[in-house]
């Protein structure tokens, strides 16, 4: 009995939690479920509708709502454009493939335009428009097409729904307390970065735990969107949790920013750093109030009056445990339930992101060229299942690839998991199927199978995606139909057909390759500082808070990469000109008055128009503005009236941050990537 015990604890039912039990039971029965209910209505492709079933399996509701949208406004306009583009070009193929790649070409820039369920939206279009209008190449008549149409988009339209069922029998993680829990977490990991940052010396592990944090609050703002659609209270808090991840950010901002003051304060008091760290960990008691902070600022404040460094820091130090606490208050009031009560936030911009037009330009011409091309070899060789099998598989990959940070990688992936699918379908369609006379028999081996996959993605981190490809794409390698057709020589032609459209992809990736992350970063720097130079405007186009969630989104697009000089290089950038946008509007904001010190302020904020350029730091101008900045804040500081010296504060942390960029390269100097901001 023993070693049977410990067999069965070693088996994936055996270690399965009950959650684990729950998300593998609620996909499986929603896959099952589809392709019954496709089957009962007499659609010809019912697996079609177990692959959406499978497609929109995650773990939470809001998750599922959210991508559930986007694949049927993508199916609806994917269907609308195959009956465009097939009902009018079907008797011509060269022109129908033209006209197919230019779709498939348009819907990849598309997506590269915006993010989460935008751009799954302009993807399903892509290729649902292949998987409905390529399969029609070898069909005579054209009023064929309305019926495979309206026939796919049911197929989808079950299997969404069917899983929206399964949902609420066997509802997952909750949306709201898994965004709840990260943003406290995250509060608390702000507390340890301000530690780790604000230390005498300088790590590596201070870049990587800075690229850390900026992804992880904006993969909160994923979370954000999914509460949206989970629950009535998270959409009725949504400008509130808006506000909340602008504040996180704003933080991040104050630590780095309170770091580059450290950094060049040479006769700093040797007490601050233990002060700091009382500090922080006043902050990180659950009853942190303002007083009990203040009563530990007021320790830190600096005793002479004339030290302007030691008061630019103390005030800068006060303004990040404001914010702090007020991100504590307002994230009790998200927790708070009572629907009674208004909660009205500062107003806070959507976070701002940026489109790389000239990768998605790339992309989309790649997918164009492999479209045309491997249409071409079909029409010359006249092969039957190429539209079908090759076509539509290359049309998938390559809009959903397009996107990805490894496409060769993914592509790999792929290959690998159709060559297993082509040999375990080989043995469960004419092993299995052809003795197998109802559709219930079949689901009695399907739904242990499904719930054994289900299991295993869960239960092996390493290989989530090959078991996860393996669950979408099985239904479309057994392919049950309605009749059933059993043809061993359509079977193969079709599985060969689909392993080569994918290779044929993955040489498109290989000869058009994707830009390299070297490539990227120049294009993301080059952006920082048009936004920077639009910053210094008189009317900036962008927000302080836009420009800094800006920032943040262009330096987590190099997250992923490994190309370590890339990321570093990108990193330091921004913070360096996320500091100076800071000053900058700080000493817009500052009391407009018609003295000299106001037109003191003027000519600071003038000297940054010449000091950058969209091509890189004008490095006389730079020494020209620093050396001037410097002469201010010296003769400000001695000055009589404290106005004067609290000017002298801003424009010394203005000149702490524009500092940085003496070590920046002359504008075309080739050696940008190997440059150090530091």
């Amino acid at each position: 009995m023993k070693p049977d015990c410990l067999a069965l604890r070693n088996t994936p039912w055996g270690k399965a939690n009950p959650g684990q039990w729950r998300y593998a039971l609620r996909n499986s029965i929603a896959m099952c479920l589809a392709l019954t209910i496709a089957y009962a209505l007499e659609l010809d492709e019912p697996y079609w509708a177990m692959t959406s079933a499978a497609v929109v399996s995650f773990p939470t509701v809001g998750s599922v709502i959210s991508k559930s949208l986007g694949r049927i406004a993508g199916s609806l306009l994917g269907a609308a454009a195959s009956l465009m583009i097939a009902g009018h070009t079907l008797n011509d193929p060269w022109f129908f493939t033209l006209a197919m790649a230019a779709w498939l070409a348009f819907c990849t820039w598309a997506a590269s335009q915006f993010l989460n369920n935008a751009a799954y939206a302009f993807q399903l279009a892509g290729y649902t428009a292949a998987i409905i209008a390529f399969p029609l190449v070898n069909t005579v008549e054209t009023t064929q097409l309305w019926d495979i149409a309206q026939a796919r988009v049911c197929e989808v339209i079950v299997g969404i729904l069917c899983g929206g069922f399964m949902m609420m029998l066997l509802p997952g993680n909750s949306d709201g307390t898994t965004l709840l829990t990260a943003l406290k977490t995250m509060q608390t990991r702000l507390l340890e970065h301000a530690s780790l940052l604000w230390q005498q010396e300088t790590t590596d592990n201070i870049r990587t735990a800075h690229e850390g944090l900026i992804g992880q609050i904006l993969t909160l703002n994923l979370l954000r969107i999914q509460a949206f659609w989970s629950h009535y209270r998270f959409r009725r808090h949504n400008l509130l949790l808006n506000y909340l991840l602008h504040q996180q950010l704003r933080l991040t901002s104050l630590i780095s920013g309170l770091r580059r003051l450290l950094m060049n304060w040479p006769d700093a008091p040797p007490s601050l750093w233990p002060q700091l760290q009382t500090l922080l960990q006043a902050l990180a008691r659950p009853g942190a109030s303002k007083y009990s902070v203040s009563r530990i600022l007021a320790q830190c404040y600096p005793t002479n009056a004339d030290d302007f460094r030691h008061q630019a820091f103390w005030h800068r130090l006060r303004h990040f445990c404001w914010v702090y606490l007020d991100s504590a208050r307002w994230l009790h009031e998200v927790e708070d339930h009572a629907p009674e009560r208004v909660v009205s936030p500062p107003a806070a911009p959507a976070f701002a992101r940026h489109a790389d037009n000239i990768e998605a330009l790339w992309s989309a011409l790649r997918t164009f060229c492999v479209i045309t091309l491997i249409g071409a070899w079909c029409i010359n060789t006249q092969w039957e299942s190429g539209a079908s099998g090759a076509l539509t598989l290359a049309a998938i990959s390559s809009v959903l690839y397009s996107a990805s940070p490894s496409p060769h990688n993914s592509l790999m992936l792929l290959l690998r998991t159709l060559a297993l699918l082509s040999l375990f379908s080989f043995v469960v369609k004419f092993g299995l199927m052809v003795q197998i006379t109802d559709l219930w028999q079949f689901l009695l081996f399907l739904l242990p199978l499904l719930t054994t996959m289900q299991l295993m993605k869960l239960q092996q981190p390493k290989l989530a995606g090959l078991w996860g490809q393996l669950i979408v794409f099985m239904g479309s390698f057994i392919a049950v139909t309605n009749p059933p057709v059993y043809d061993f020589a359509d079977f193969l032609n079709d599985n060969v057909a689909k392993i080569t459209g994918v290779a044929l992809c993955w040489v498109s990736f290989a000869v058009l390759r994707p830009g390299s992350d070297q490539r990227k970063g120049r294009r993301h720097i080059r952006a920082l500082r048009r936004g920077f130079i639009d910053q210094l405007s008189r009317h900036p186009a962008q927000s302080e808070n836009g420009f800094e969630s800006l920032v943040y989104h262009h330096i987590s697009q190099l997250s992923n990469s490994k190309e370590e000089s890339a990321r570093r290089w990108l990193l330091r950038w921004g913070v360096v000109l996320l500091n100076c946008s800071h000053v900058a509007w700080q000493l817009r904001g500052w009391e407009a008055r018609s003295d000299p010190l106001s037109r003191v302020r003027d000519n600071c904020i003038a000297t940054l128009r010449d000091v950058m350029s969209e091509k890189g730091v004008q490095q006389r101008s730079l020494a020209v503005a620093l050396n001037e900045l410097e002469r201010v804040y010296t003769v400000l500081a001695k000055h009589h009236q404290p106005d004067a010296r609290r000017l002298a504060q801003l424009i010394w942390r203005l000149w702490c941050s524009l500092s940085q960029l003496e070590q920046a390269p002359p504008p075309g100097n080739p050696s940008d990537s190997a440059t150090r901001l530091t």
